[in-house]
């Protein structure tokens, strides 16, 4: 099944659908189970999470295999490969591959970085997939300077290169080095390669730049910044990104939306995960679009398919009112997401 855009009259444009594996069912759910709910809903492929790449695995040699366990999980990737095949899934991307880029020279973060890069490729290549998800860095003690970001960006791309893969580079919004659309695409722009494209996703921006989980209303209100100021600052940043970025950089778009919440959070990072605010949000508060949440995503959607961009969606959402909403029905879940999707495709192109 796919989803339908249009753009100015042209002749619509059918894109394939993914979901992030991560992002349906509950840590009791197994691979097996997500893959046959996203079958069963006409979905096209999905983007195949380390940890639940792990947590098979780890069925798979019923053994607790380590996430260094690199030989085994490759053997591991074969069998999910062999899986997501019989079932008619693609296997879209690696993700989430965080905190590589930045760290300083000689040290032994950055030597574990390219280590753990190596690995992954390998598992790459063992599931079948010509694509890693990198999200951008908000660890600590990470650098701020963009060419030495870009240099390591570039390095990455001509490993992946090497195997004929490409680097998706995500904006997090969280990110204490690029927590915007404009700012990965200035990186991947400075990283100069042809295997670097962006994935863009409707929460990153929307939650960015016009929510805020610390307000009462939702939106941004630093500096005393009105409801209308701050959607003119939006508006003029999708128009950017529809004027600026060409269609075939953009590798993948991920789709969710964010509650609004009734306890705004505090503004402090957390004491117990250590994420700041809106990190905090994304991971707990992220539902499907139609679903109780509250961002312009359907501008963000608009601006994409202004680049002309006719590629993957992606669902991509982290609800923790799942449980309450669905139980154990992963296909019902399945199923809301793939009409959430084509619904935002349609709504997406109405003027």
């Amino acid at each position: 099944m796919t989803c339908v855009s249009q753009n100015s009259g042209l002749a619509p444009r059918r894109h394939p659908v993914a979901f992030a594996s991560c992002s349906i069912g509950l840590p009791r759910h197994t691979l097996h189970q997500k893959i046959e709910a996203l079958r069963d809903a006409g979905f096209d492929g999905i983007e195949l999470s380390f940890p639940d790449l792990q947590a098979y695995a780890s069925r798979h040699f019923s053994r607790e295999i380590a996430e260094d366990d690199y030989s085994s999980l490759c053997e591991a990737g074969k069998a999910v490969a062999t899986m997501c095949a019989g079932h008619g899934l693609k296997i879209l991307v690696l993700q989430p591959f965080s905190n590589f880029e930045g760290w300083p020279e000689g040290s032994q973060q950055r030597r574990d970085a390219f280590a753990r890069a190596e690995a992954w490729i390998d598992i790459m290549e063992a599931v079948g997939t010509d694509m890693l998800q990198v999200g951008s860095s908000d660890s600590p003690g990470m650098s701020e300077n963009i060419e030495l970001i870009a240099a390591d960006l570039a390095r990455l791309a001509d490993m992946l290169a090497s195997r004929g893969f490409r680097l998706a580079y995500e904006n997090w919004c969280w990110a204490t080095r690029a927590p915007t659309w404009k700012d990965v695409w200035a990186i991947a722009k400075k990283a100069n390669r042809p295997n670097i494209g962006l994935c863009l996703d409707t929460f990153q921006t929307a939650g960015g730049e016009w929510g805020d989980p610390t307000t009462q209303s939702g939106r941004i209100e630093a500096g005393g910044a009105t409801s209308e100021a701050v959607s003119r600052a939006y508006a003029a940043s999708l128009d950017e990104l529809a004027r600026t970025v060409p269609a075939d950089r953009i590798y993948f778009l991920q789709i969710s939306d964010a509650y609004r919440l009734d306890l705004p959070l505090d503004a402090t990072a957390s004491p117990e995960s250590g994420l700041r605010p809106r990190g905090q949000w994304s991971h707990e508060h992220r539902p499907l679009p139609y679903d109780g949440g509250y961002l312009p995503i359907k501008d963000f959607v608009r601006a994409v398919i202004g680049t002309g961009f006719a590629g993957w969606l992606s669902i991509e959402v982290f609800d923790g009112r799942f449980e309450e909403k669905y139980g154990d029905d992963l296909r019902q879940f399945a199923k809301k997401a793939m009409e959430a999707c084509e619904r935002l495709m349609v709504e997406a192109n109405a003027r």
